[in-house]
């Protein structure tokens, strides 16, 4: 789990309507949540597969998200 940082204000250039599919799908009210929940959600993503391949692919875990290109 990641531990807490301390949050700074950026300005970001982000498509409307994903960011509103992003609310919708996270449950949440703000986009800033909704980008801090999304941003959580890669990194988590990311620290599997890097065990993944660290392990060499040994192991009983098993990925549940597709992965979208565009």
């Amino acid at each position: 789990m990641m531990k807490r940082t301390r949050i700074r204000g950026k300005h970001l250039r982000v498509d409307p309507v994903k960011l509103a599919k992003a609310k919708l799908l996270l449950d949440v009210a703000t986009d800033t949540e909704a980008v801090d929940r999304a941003l959580t959600l890669v990194v988590s993503e990311g620290e599997i597969d890097e065990t993944m391949r660290r392990i060499g692919g040994k192991g009983n875990l098993k990925r549940v998200f597709r992965n979208h290109s565009r």
